[in-house]
């Protein structure tokens, strides 16, 4: 995956939910492999000044914190691959052969988290060789992010093209969590995220409260969110200032930190809005339980994750018809609007009644044994266990007939693509005017030290005279 505890973003946290209860069925060993970064970059990325002097701490951290919230001992292996955090994209980009940190008697099946991203500037050997099976999982709509930046059309054109590109040559199959995202082929949409089990938890006690007649809910509205443009502030601002009039009385809770903190609360306070900024904190945290509403209005989302959680903790959802939102629309408690005035509707109905508690189908559904399940399923990982765990002899045999077929037309496509891209991603002046850090094609030193590999010069010498 492209990120790692204690950063706290969907690509660090739910692929190491995936990874525990891929592993806890006991079919499979499972490794998560996750990016390594320096000191200097540690510094930029994770909160608190928090750092590591060895991945051996840094493990040890995501061990602790994973469980600590599902309540077993996860029994998968962890291991990093080089990384360097790019300040430009907010993002941590592999460096040098992500897959030569898999040894070949463990691959077997690669699961991909964010493939475009770990494959736009990868320079090394093709997953699809290396693997039996590569699964790419979706999470980030990045076109919709590249549309607000400078120049946002064009660049979104690009991207979407070189999107198309990886994931064809280096997947066999894609999941896309929703049909917000860009359609990608060889893609099918299913939310295979479920949530902490930690918010059930609250959820039944909610549910438990209630049943003895106690009040659970003493609050009215919140939002919560990295505070950013792009994660729904701007058309939280936009419907707020639209129906000012109509939403007279109603105050909305927002807690979130991040890059446009002062833009966003100066924003909010030039227009007049009823809107109380609070520092951001963790969505379990217990100053959050008494809250009865959830609004979210972001529609740049492929999954909300904080939705999921609101609503595993028993409480209303307000959030936009969107696709993003699909999963949800299930649950009576989501209440979605098409228009602003929707919306005002939506927020007076949730205030004037009380959720309804979830049944245990409902519950279920959220679960991540659900969302494992559903993985299962829609990658076709129950298939290919069952060839995994085969005799020897048989895989070989298998291999064997596969080399020697003849492949199709789209194989053959997908090869040239494929050896286009490493032909490509080779060139540093390429790398460069397409954005990629500078010296990402191989690692250097630091990571050397740390991870203790070889020098890159012993690891690609030159020969000559």
């Amino acid at each position: 995956t492209t990120a790692s505890l204690p950063w706290m973003t969907g690509t660090a946290v739910n692929p190491l939910f995936r990874a525990a209860y891929l592993a806890k069925s006991a079919k499979q060993r499972v490794t998560l492999v996750v990016p390594w970064l320096c000191e200097s970059d540690q510094e930029l990325v994770y909160p608190n000044s928090l750092t590591f002097g060895s991945p051996e701490e840094q493990e040890a951290y995501t061990r602790n914190w994973l469980e600590e919230r599902i309540g077993f001992k996860a029994d998968f292996r962890i291991s990093f691959y080089p990384g360097k955090f790019s300040k430009e994209r907010r993002s941590i980009i592999p460096v040098g052969d992500t897959s030569q940190f898999i040894s070949a008697k463990d691959a077997d099946i690669a699961i991909l988290e964010e493939p475009e991203h770990l494959n736009w500037y990868h320079h090394g050997k093709r997953w699809t060789d290396k693997f039996n099976h590569v699964v790419g999982v979706v999470h980030t709509n990045y076109l919709e992010y590249i549309k607000r930046e400078k120049y946002g059309a064009f660049q979104a054109f690009l991207v979407k093209h070189i999107n198309n590109w990886v994931t064809r040559a280096y997947c066999h199959k894609v999941l896309r969590l929703s049909s917000a995202t860009q359609n990608l082929p060889k893609s099918v949409i299913c939310n295979v995220h479920g949530v902490n089990p930690k918010f059930l938890k609250i959820g039944e006690r909610v549910a438990a409260e209630r049943q003895n007649g106690h009040q659970a809910f003493s609050k009215g509205a919140y939002f919560l969110g990295k505070m950013v443009w792009a994660k729904g502030y701007r058309e939280l601002i936009d419907l707020f200032s639209k129906h000012k009039n109509d939403l007279e009385g109603f105050k909305l809770d927002v807690y979130g930190n991040g890059e446009d903190s002062q833009e966003v609360q100066s924003t909010a306070k030039k227009l007049d809005l009823n809107l109380n900024f609070l520092k951001g904190r963790d969505h379990a945290d217990d100053s959050l339980h008494g809250y009865k509403v959830f609004i979210n209005p972001s529609v740049s989302d492929v999954y909300g994750t904080a939705t999921a959680e609101a609503l595993a903790m028993g409480k209303f959802v307000i959030c936009a018809d969107h696709p993003s939102n699909e999963f949800f629309m299930a649950f009576p408690n989501c209440l979605t609007y098409k228009t602003s005035k929707d919306f005002v509707a939506r927020v007076k109905e949730a205030l004037s009644s009380e959720p309804q508690p979830l049944t245990d189908e409902q519950r279920h559904n959220l679960s991540w044994e659900a969302a494992t399940q559903r993985f299962m399923e829609y990658s076709e990982l129950n298939k290919d266990c069952k060839i995994a765990v085969a005799q020897n002899s048989m895989q070989k045999t298998l291999r064997i007939k596969k080399s020697v077929s003849m492949p199709s037309l789209s194989e053959v496509v997908d090869g040239g693509l494929a050896f286009a891209h490493y032909c490509l991603t080779g060139n540093e002046v390429l790398r460069l005017a397409t954005g990629a850090i500078p010296g990402t094609r191989d690692y250097d030193m630091p990571h050397c030290k740390d991870l203790h590999l070889l020098p890159p010069q012993v690891q690609h010498p030159v020969y000559g005279w």
